[in-house]
């Protein structure tokens, strides 16, 4: 589907160099569909603070995948080749998936953001790439893992993943990596890991200087999305 751009919001967000030494740039706005994508579209992203409150942020560095550097190991080959891989069949699936967490961790994504997020993927933003076992004669298929993020022009902003299967959401990963590539200019796309974890730079993901990472963005901003996710960006 073509994306449906939502109403405009009224947050005025100060620019992202603002940023504190945590990487916070603001404090307060909502989590409406305008708002979220105008923050996306500077380079922000929304997480509330242990307080409570509705931060936006924009880390100096920042994680990113460039696609020619994804690195797929031999082992993590064979993991993809038991593994089908789905797009925006298992949404509500997949953040649920994300938003479980072990005693003790911190539990962000609420009902709050799921519910935002939904809207977004309802109005054609928001992904999912769904990564399932292989069906057998005593076993259906079952959600194995994946992940899901923003897509906006050659953008992705990766929120979360997850995983019940070895490997599933690393293959739900490489995947999504093959579908940006099947757009145009894709050594101009990228892959917005947000704060880079060894998980994802065990893929290649990398930290950027924040200045490195908001001219990427502006130009792959301006790229089309890629087939499977629609094309307008």
């Amino acid at each position: 589907m073509v994306p449906v751009e939502p109403e405009a919001s009224d947050v005025e967000f100060p620019d992202a160099a603002q940023r504190d030494e945590h990487g916070r740039v603001f404090v307060g706005g909502d989590l409406r569909p305008g708002t979220i994508l105008t923050a996306y579209r500077r380079g922000l992203f929304p997480m509330r603070q242990g307080d409570g409150q509705l931060a936006w942020w924009s880390p100096d560095p920042r994680g990113v995948l460039r696609l020619a550097d994804l690195r797929v190991s031999r082992s993590l080959r064979q993991s993809c080749s038991h593994y089908d891989i789905t797009v925006d069949t298992a949404f509500d699936e997949v953040i649920a998936g994300c938003a479980e967490r072990q005693e003790g961790e911190y539990h962000w994504i609420t009902e709050e953001v799921r519910a935002a997020y939904r809207e977004l993927h309802r109005l054609g933003w928001v992904h999912s790439v769904e990564a399932w076992t292989r069906e057998t004669s005593d076993q259906p298929a079952q959600l194995a893992g994946g992940l899901y993020g923003v897509a906006i022009g050659g953008a992705f902003a990766g929120e979360s993943m997850f995983h019940r299967a070895r490997d599933a959401s690393k293959a739900a990963f490489v995947a999504l990596v093959g579908l940006l590539a099947q757009g145009e200019n894709p050594a101009d796309r990228l892959v917005d890991a947000q704060w880079l974890t060894p998980h994802l730079a065990s893929l290649g993901a990398v930290d950027v200087p924040a200045s490195d990472y908001a001219t990427s963005l502006e130009h792959a901003l301006t790229l089309e999305l890629p087939p499977a996710f629609g094309r307008a960006g």
